[in-house]
């Protein structure tokens, strides 16, 4: 039985070797469930010396494998990387920051183990540490998803969990360009464990995830897996057609009964602007889900390896 431990890292040098060393922790438990244990980093085009740490690692564990890339492919390619080039027959994915404490893993396999569950997740009970704005944004982001989406996206849900090769090879047989993985991991299914866990800080070093970044990141969650912000447009030009429509009917029966009086600019240069300003996001809606399916239909490789070793 192989088990392999996926660390995506983008300037995680500091953390390399401490993943390492609290992954490794749990090895009497390995050892006693007869599982030998893979730890994959991926290399994610990192400006520091992430590659040189990982090496040094290797020279003293074979147990130790990399994937480095060409360049920055973001962490949701890192991801696809990992699982691609996985041997496990259970997997683990976990970032490098030591937010997803390993210390998890041997309660993570008891549940597994017992054939009752095919992926055993994690979610965070509280956001101690965080912005009160990415908060409140994070959590409005996981409201809004579980309205408009029909696939289950958990509140505080983690990349960290443990997959059967059964879910893993599932969710390699996705190979959408533009991804979000936490959407992918319900989409496809099988039943999951949540496990339930305090908030911890990052160990070493600065989170690489901006308020933008996460915005953006948000973004392709909303139109990986849900149409109604194309519904949302079509309402709002409905609503306003049948506005224009009352409208009109007003001007004719003021001008039949009142005669045609001269009517200020400003009030008409305000709707006009008003009307604009909606039609202009109804068209940015569009052209957002019209550059997906561009990205999608140029079919480029998800990411490009530099060094496989």
């Amino acid at each position: 039985m192989i088990f392999t431990a996926i660390i995506p890292c983008y300037n995680e040098e500091e953390n390399v070797p401490d993943i390492y060393a609290e992954i490794l922790k749990n090895q009497a438990y390995f050892d006693s469930k007869g599982i030998e244990t893979e730890i994959l980093y991926v290399d994610d085009g990192s400006r520091d010396g992430t590659v040189s740490e990982v090496k040094k690692l290797m020279e003293k564990d074979e147990r130790v494998h990399l994937v480095s890339f060409s360049r920055n492919f973001g962490k949701e390619a890192a991801i696809y990387a990992g699982l691609e080039n996985s041997k496990g027959d259970y997997v683990a994915l976990m970032d490098a920051d030591l937010q997803d404490p390993p210390s998890l893993l041997p309660e993570m396999f008891d549940l597994i183990l017992s054939g009752e569950y095919d992926s055993v997740a994690t979610r965070r009970v509280s956001r101690k540490g965080e912005p009160p704005i990415r908060s409140m944004f994070a959590r409005l982001f996981y409201r809004l998803m579980r309205k408009i989406s029909k696939t289950e996206i958990v509140d505080g849900a983690r990349d960290y969990r443990l997959m059967t090769r059964q879910m893993v090879d599932a969710i390699l047989s996705l190979k959408e360009y533009n991804r979000f993985s936490k959407g992918i991991f319900g989409w496809v299914g099988f039943k999951t464990k949540w496990l339930e866990f305090q908030n911890v800080e990052r160990r070493k070093g600065e989170t690489k995830w901006s308020f933008w970044s996460l915005f953006k990141y948000s973004l392709e969650g909303i139109m990986g897996f849900s149409t109604a912000p194309l519904a949302m447009a079509s309402v709002i030009g409905i609503f306003f057609t049948f506005i224009a429509f009352v409208a009109i009917i007003f001007i004719i029966v003021r001008t039949l009964v009142f005669g045609d009086p001269t009517s200020g600019w400003p009030s008409m240069a305000c709707i006009i602007i008003f009307m604009g300003g909606i039609q202009l996001f109804c068209v940015g809606i569009l052209g957002q889900y019209l550059s997906k399916v561009y990205l999608e239909v140029k079919e480029r490789p998800i990411y490009i390896v530099k060094e496989r070793l």
